[in-house]
């Protein structure tokens, strides 16, 4: 039976097992299960949930976007995102390596999550407001570039579910396991 393990990745924590060379925490320094790994990635300064398993059918099915998992994230955006710039993310917005597929976007009142570490930079003077954003691919940063393509740079960034796993219940740091 394959192992699946749900973890909450803490914010500039690198998604892989090994340093190589950098002084950044790792997963290693947090899960100590033999044998998983990363099934998909999220970038350094992006926090939330992370599936690793010891499957490598089970990995492909979740990472590769040729299986169209949805994945939902909450991301603080720049700015009060219009009628007209939810409706671009709706349809897909265009980016330097070509249009993205269709998400599901909303506006949400911000969520109760932990406080980052480091905090988002505050500006008195530009408001900030929250985006749940459901995507069915995984292009390289997607989702900042996304939401800056529509005129809202990305300040904080939660990956909340793949698929049927959710991050609900885990601490920033700790996992659990689930049934694949």
């Amino acid at each position: 039976m394959p192992r699946l393990i749900l973890f909450n990745k803490p914010y500039g924590v690198l998604c892989q097992f090994s340093a190589d060379g950098s002084d950044k925490p790792t997963l290693a320094q947090y899960i100590t299960v033999p044998g998983v790994y990363p099934a998909g990635r999220l970038d350094t300064d992006s926090e939330g949930l992370l599936l690793l398993t010891d499957d490598g059918r089970l990995q492909a099915r979740i990472a590769d976007p040729k299986f169209k998992q949805p994945k939902t994230y909450l991301v603080q955006v720049e700015g009060e995102p219009d009628a007209s710039a939810l409706e671009a993310l709706r349809r897909g917005v265009n980016l330097k390596d070509g249009r993205t597929r269709p998400a599901e976007a909303e506006l949400i009142p911000a969520p109760e999550l932990w406080p980052r570490d480091p905090p988002v930079r505050f500006r008195k003077t530009v408001p900030d407001s929250w985006l749940r954003l459901t995507i069915r691919e995984g292009k390289n940063r997607q989702v900042r570039r996304m939401t800056a393509a529509v005129g809202h740079p990305t300040l904080r960034l939660v990956r909340w579910q793949v698929g049927d796993w959710s991050l609900e219940g885990i601490a920033p740091g700790e996992w659990r396991e689930a049934s694949a």
